[in-house]
């Protein structure tokens, strides 16, 4: 037992000084990378974008075929930015094609001074970053100096170029076999397209992943990615917001889940004051997730505590207002006026508009103060007025379709 524990806190102190180091490179890297874009551009151009989407995912989850999906629910027009891609010199060739990973430095660099570029002020999405502890690192960092930048320039003319930076981590997530099936399938239909292009002369030629045509490799290709990227990635759980999505199934299904992960938040677009200000508010979409339950369960408490004036309702609704509705049954639209003493009690216009609800009508109610002479003064000849109470209740409905013939 004392064994044991003596080498936990060994691999501890020895965990701990690995984390230490990597946070030190990546302060090291980062301070290099930014110092050196200042010198060349000058800090009040370092200009990036309000919000960027860092996709990440595993070999063969589809971060290619949904990175479109996520730009247009975003409204993002600039082209995204492929880091696979950006890195075409030999060396980072050669180190993708054996499944490693690029040397920190340089993808940092590459994508940093991609992202200055100007048609990505309203947004980007970044498709395959970050990939490791020290890019992760380098991530918080960045996010730390865009929101130094914002205390900054605040008061200055510059103040509209360095807005509230917003960060979303999008994983897309498949497990090893279902990695491997999908790469060695990519492989295998990048060679048959290839053949045909070759063979008829029309399209273009693909590019065949060296790792797509061998399953040690994308074995190899997916350790790489759960040891270095996914694990890495977890520390950004608590700082940024972050989309953990299922990407096992269909185009449609994983769409769904990245519409469900990815609804309007107003954090997501509003500065923190004004967040503040208005967050007291719920969402629209809180409101109606269990608004059908809540609607039965008032119903029944309804019937429950109160069924005489819950009686009195319904009996009020069919007496007096459905013969009005159901003349308005073609245009789903009747406006009807009461005085009925029952909506004396503040709990039968509430009644009211459940029990529409409940039967698939929308209700709004207005009150509304009449005077109404009631008696002349005869010394002043002053009129003296009553309030009578008038409940304009509109109701609408899925009308009728008319009919004609030809």
């Amino acid at each position: 037992m004392g064994k044991q524990a003596v080498i936990k806190d060994q691999t501890d102190v020895h965990s701990g000084t690995v984390q230490d180091l990597e946070v030190k490179d990546a302060q090291i890297i980062f301070n290099s990378v930014w110092n050196g874009l200042c010198e060349d551009l000058g800090e009040e151009n370092l200009r990036f974008p309000k919000e960027i989407f860092w996709l990440n995912g595993a070999p063969g989850a589809g971060k290619g075929t949904n990175t479109n999906f996520i730009m247009q629910y975003r409204d993002l027009t600039a082209p995204p930015l492929v880091v696979s891609s950006l890195l075409q010199s030999p060396e980072a060739r050669q180190r993708i094609d054996a499944g490693l990973l690029v040397g920190d430095r340089e993808v940092i660099e590459i994508i940093l001074r991609k992202l200055l570029d100007p048609v990505y002020q309203s947004g980007a999405v970044v498709d395959g970053f970050p990939r490791t502890k020290v890019q992760v690192e380098c991530l918080k960092l960045l996010y730390s100096k865009l929101t130094e930048q914002r205390q900054k320039f605040l008061e200055t003319l510059y103040s509209e170029f360095f807005k509230k930076p917003h960060f979303h981590i999008v994983m897309l997530f498949i497990d090893e076999k279902e990695s491997v099936k999908r790469q060695l399938k990519r492989g295998s239909e990048a060679i048959e397209h290839n053949e045909e292009v070759r063979e008829s002369g029309v399209g273009d030629l693909i590019e065949v992943r060296t790792t797509d045509l061998d399953p040690d490799a994308a074995h190899k290709r997916y350790l790489t990615f759960k040891q270095k990227t996914y694990d890495a990635l977890k520390d950004l759980r608590e700082i940024f917001f972050y989309h953990f999505i299922n990407a096992h199934g269909s185009i449609e299904e994983v769409r769904h889940r990245i519409d469900e992960e990815l609804r309007y938040q107003g954090s997501l677009e509003l500065d923190e004051a004004t967040y503040d200000r208005v967050s007291a508010i719920p969402v629209a979409s809180t409101l109606s997730k269990h608004a059908r339950q809540d609607l039965v369960d008032r119903l029944d408490a309804y019937e429950t505590r109160q069924p005489k004036l819950f009686g009195e309702v319904v009996d009020l609704i069919q007496r007096d207002f459905l013969p009005i509705i159901t003349r308005h049954a073609i245009s789903g639209t009747a406006v009807i006026n009461s005085e009925s003493a029952v909506f004396q009690d503040p709990d039968a216009l509430v009644m009211l508009i459940d029990i529409f609800s409940e039967r698939g009508y929308h209700a709004i109610v207005d009150v509304n103060l009449l005077d109404v002479p009631q008696s002349i003064d005869p010394k002043t000849f002053q009129i003296k007025n009553r309030q009578k109470r008038v409940y304009r209740v509109r109701v609408r409905f899925q009308g009728s379709e008319i009919r004609r013939g030809r």
